[in-house]
């Protein structure tokens, strides 16, 4: 299961720099699947479509900071816990109920993204 950051984020920040995959980006910034990953070429998202891994994504939100799903690893292969749940100070990154993802999943995603 992916990690998502709820509305009660307060836009600290303190997530952002903890993520082994790049994954946090601020509210309205576009994000790219090459941001600190070291993929090139197409990349195939979890819904099927396939991008340019340079290509500008849409934010996923323009009001909070928040996650790319097809990024986040729950820190799996990294860390024993997701590091953004751990630094949050409200308790805001929380398990994402639309992307439940065993640990498999999790170790295959974090080998494509730094290959």
């Amino acid at each position: 299961m992916a990690i998502m950051i709820t509305d009660d984020c307060i836009n600290c920040g303190a997530c952002e720099p903890e993520c082994p995959n790049n994954a946090i980006y601020e509210g309205g910034v576009e994000w790219k699947i090459s941001d600190g990953a070291g993929v090139s070429g197409d990349y195939e998202l979890g819904d099927g479509t396939i991008i340019d891994v340079h290509e500008a994504q849409t934010p996923v939100s323009d009001e909070y900071y928040y996650i790319v799903p097809d990024k986040c690893t729950e820190c799996v292969g990294f860390h024993e816990e997701p590091q953004c749940a751990a630094v949050c100070p409200v308790d805001c990154c929380v398990p994402d109920p639309d992307h439940e993802e065993d640990q498999e999943v999790l170790l295959a995603r974090k080998a494509r993204l730094h290959v």
